[in-house]
């Protein structure tokens, strides 16, 4: 079974956030793979292990990011497409939108990733990409069985109670943190980290993407505030 798994780094939000003029400050700000990811990591580990195949992590953004792919080499992911993006931040469509110009060609079974980002909690854009790509979707799983190369049973947790839905792959799935417990590198993992493959993408010139499209819609953030008290999901 071949796996993607998006990842998106994100500011601890266990340490204090400093906002200067309506930006979040970065400097100083440790970053860290948003927590609905992690699980999305250790679930597609858990499916390759039972029935082979690859995890490959998928990450968009600045060279900083690569400390976030590296981090899900050492948990035991096979290897990583780094997306450099230095123009700036874009919103889910944009992010939909580069994703899906990367999946073009390439040879996949099951797109999975966090139900949401721990920084915007926007939750969208896992179902634009599998829009984009034409898949099927299922998002917020707490639960998977029946694991096979073609298909498995879902077990979703929606607004009444859980449902159980049957899929065939390929497709995009999203997980509630939930769904298991992230394993932590081990110190051979971190080592063997550095010699797994990393492919970088530069956005322009390699995706043929137009930058005032993947940019996304015309609405951004204004400005940014701290909200006290703000407690990191386990």
């Amino acid at each position: 079974m071949e796996i993607i798994v998006p990842i998106r780094q994100v500011p601890d939000v266990a340490l204090n956030i400093r906002v200067n003029e309506g930006k979040v400050v970065e400097d100083g700000v440790s970053f860290v793979i948003s927590s609905w990811d992690e699980t999305a990591i250790e679930g597609a580990l858990q499916m390759t292990e039972e029935l082979g195949g690859e995890v490959t992590l998928l990450g968009i953004g600045p060279e900083r990011v690569s400390e976030a792919l590296r981090k899900g080499l050492a948990m035991g992911a096979h290897k990583a497409i780094h997306v450099l993006y230095e123009v700036g931040q874009t919103d889910s469509f944009g992010y939909a939108k580069i994703m899906a110009k990367v999946m073009e060609g390439r040879n996949y079974d099951l797109i999975l990733t966090g139900k949401q980002a721990q920084d915007t909690d926007a939750g969208l854009t896992a179902s634009m990409l599998a829009e984009f790509l034409d898949l099927p979707q299922v998002t917020n799983i707490i639960r998977f069985s029946d694991l096979a190369v073609d298909g498995m049973t879902l077990y979703r947790k929606g607004d009444h109670g859980t449902e159980v839905i049957g899929i065939k792959l390929p497709a995009v799935v999203t997980v509630n943190d939930s769904l298991n417990e992230p394993r932590l590198a081990s110190m051979r993992g971190i080592m063997m980290a550095k010699k797994k493959p990393m492919n970088p993408l530069a956005l322009a010139r390699r995706l043929s993407a137009n930058l005032h499209a993947v940019r996304g819609t015309s609405a951004h953030p204004a400005h940014y505030v701290v909200k006290h008290g703000y407690r990191k999901r386990k």
